[in-house]
């Protein structure tokens, strides 16, 4: 058994954590949750693809594009949670055979990119599904309104 990097697998969470990488490269190819990432990126980017094909009116898309979003956002704050983690923590969890004071398991500088730029477009991807989202769902509520309104 290898020990695990805590810094590439901060990296892996935020640059391939839609593929799920960064389980893969943690708990195996028999990890399900690794699987089920991708699927959940390709949902969210059909989603997107139905919004350029469709319109903003694709109720299907109201659902799957903020599914991309979410999935950005949560493996940008796994990379987060990787790349904070104490090593201490770290080794006991990824390392059990390494020493203590290993290296694997260090903060250092290139971790700390992986942290800022996973905070930074965690964040972005964030509030943006949160804001298309919300936008989407007060423009239909307006629509019904409408729609009642007429009918007297």
């Amino acid at each position: 058994m290898t020990n695990k990097n805590k810094t590439l697998a901060a990296w892996l969470a935020f640059a391939g954590g839609q593929l799920g990488i960064h389980r893969l490269y943690l708990h195996g190819w028999r990890d399900l949750l690794a699987w089920l990432h991708p699927l959940a990126a390709a949902l969210g980017w059909w989603g997107i693809q139905r919004v350029r094909l469709y319109g903003q009116d694709d109720q299907l898309a109201w659902v799957l594009v903020p599914l991309l979003g979410f999935t950005l956002a949560a493996t940008a704050l796994t990379a987060i949670y990787y790349g904070l983690m104490a090593p201490e923590k770290w080794n006991a969890k990824h390392n059990p055979a390494a020493a203590p004071d290993s290296a694997c398991g260090k903060t250092n500088w290139i971790t700390m990119a992986a942290v800022i730029l996973a905070l930074l477009f965690g964040t972005i991807a964030l509030m943006s599904s949160i804001v298309f989202s919300f936008q989407r769902y007060f423009e239909y509520q307006v629509e019904e309104a409408r729609k009642i309104s007429q009918q007297r």
